[in-house]
């Protein structure tokens, strides 16, 4: 599934000498630091990959999942009870090994002066997290069981069914209740009025209505030093947050560009087309790993001591076919969102143009700077950057900026 000539080539073109990029520039102490962090990350990345995959395929070939389930099974009857002990095991099972890759990049991360967290709370945020999707995971398990159960031919469908709503509550929850558990968020209003005026006349200008309560400032700079702002939830949990690196490194004008980027997320809909375009996704995933997973159990089921799907110790084995269609989504995911965020970009341009210094001056001194201070290479290699970027490349993002021009042609494509 993952092989060794794959990684190879993967890490070959890591190594493949980047171009000097016309518009962003980085000194050349700078331009190799980022360069040295940027392979870290996509090589990490990867092997974190390949590392999951190695890990489920040991837990399938020594029989530790069937022996799980049998001593579960002697213990109770209960599906419920069943999945309290085996979901957080498999979890585990698969997150410690992953630990020692967390932990370095943690310290890349600390080292290319990316992040100012220590190492006890970083544990703690591991932990915390853990957690959540232990309690995620035995609810997730519990059900799939019970529609296997229910269902055994048509249990995907209906799992798929019922993730949707959970997928979208968690969504729905995630600015008020998972959000809070990692950093400390604020109204922006009350440490900067000033700023939120300003953002007033740009919602403004963008013809919409986002409350001043709904503009958050986090605290990020208690873990990290690079600059960022992003719009989450749905409903009345939607917000913009603009983080407090971001007030501290940028000027206003900077400011506001970054936000007008973030209000076209929010007028454009895009969480709403990303939420529907991963259930869709989800659709997909769960329609191949019922057609994969049959198959796999028919020829490799013996050998691993899996009854059927509806046996505890397939877990592993689903695990295996979802993260795996996971990694190869990659590329798809993150073409959708590169395309959302260069509306985002254009939206931006458009809806500060006459509010700030005009934006090929602006944009391109801000993307300068989330350049540089988040540490991007100038022209990242093209698979690299096809396959997990989710935002166009900086280089492609000043080159833009600078080039637009709609007004001298009338021709805006968003904000008239």
């Amino acid at each position: 599934m993952f092989r060794f000539p794959l990684a190879l080539v993967i890490l070959a073109l890591l190594a493949i000498g980047q171009l000097h990029a016309e518009g962003y520039h980085l000194s050349p102490e700078q331009h190799d630091k980022a360069v040295a962090y940027s392979r870290w990350g996509y090589a990490l990345h990867f092997l974190g990959a390949i590392w999951t995959a190695a890990v489920l395929v040991g837990i399938l070939k020594s029989g530790a999942a069937p022996r799980l389930r049998e001593w579960i099974e002697n213990k109770t009857h209960r599906r419920f009870w069943q999945a309290v002990m085996f979901m957080p095991c498999l979890l585990l099972a698969i997150d410690i090994p992953r630990l020692p890759l967390s932990l370095f990049w943690h310290w890349i991360n600390r080292r290319y002066e990316q992040s100012v967290q220590s190492w006890g709370s970083w544990l703690w945020d591991w932990t915390k997290f853990e957690s959540l999707q232990m309690v995620a995971a035995i609810f997730l398990g519990w059900l799939l069981h019970e529609l296997i159960w229910r269902n055994p031919r048509g249990w995907w469908f209906r799992f798929w069914l019922a993730i949707v709503p959970i997928f979208i509550f968690i969504f729905f929850i995630q600015p008020t209740v998972i959000e809070p558990l990692f950093f400390d968020f604020e109204p922006l209003g009350a440490s900067q009025p000033n700023l939120v005026t300003a953002i007033g006349k740009v919602v403004e200008r963008g013809n919409l209505s986002i409350p001043p309560e709904r503009i958050y400032l986090m605290k990020a700079s208690e873990k990290l030093t690079s600059p960022n702002a992003f719009v989450t939830g749905i409903g009345p949990t939607k917000r913009v947050v603009v983080w407090d690196t971001t007030t501290a490194k940028m000027t206003q004008p900077q400011i506001l560009f970054v936000f007008g980027h973030e209000l076209g997320h929010y007028k454009l809909g895009h969480i709403r087309d990303l939420i529907l375009f991963i259930c869709a996704l989800l659709f997909v995933a769960m329609f191949a790993a019922n057609r994969v997973i049959d198959r796999a159990l028919e020829r490799w089921g013996s050998q691993w001591q899996i009854h059927g799907v509806e046996d505890w110790a397939a877990l592993p084995l689903l695990a295996l076919i979802l993260t795996t269609f996971s990694f190869l989504s990659e590329p798809v995911v993150n073409t959708v969102s590169r395309y959302y965020e260069h509306q985002a970009d254009v939206y931006g341009i458009e809806v500060t143009f006459g509010l700030i210094p005009p934006s090929a001056e602006t944009g391109a001194a801000t993307f300068q700077i989330l350049g540089e201070l988040g540490l991007e290479a100038p022209d990242p290699n093209p698979l690299i950057k096809f396959w997990l970027f989710s935002h166009p490349s900086i280089s492609e993002r000043v080159e833009f900026v600078q080039k637009y021009d709609p007004w001298s042609t009338r021709e805006t494509r968003y904000v008239h």
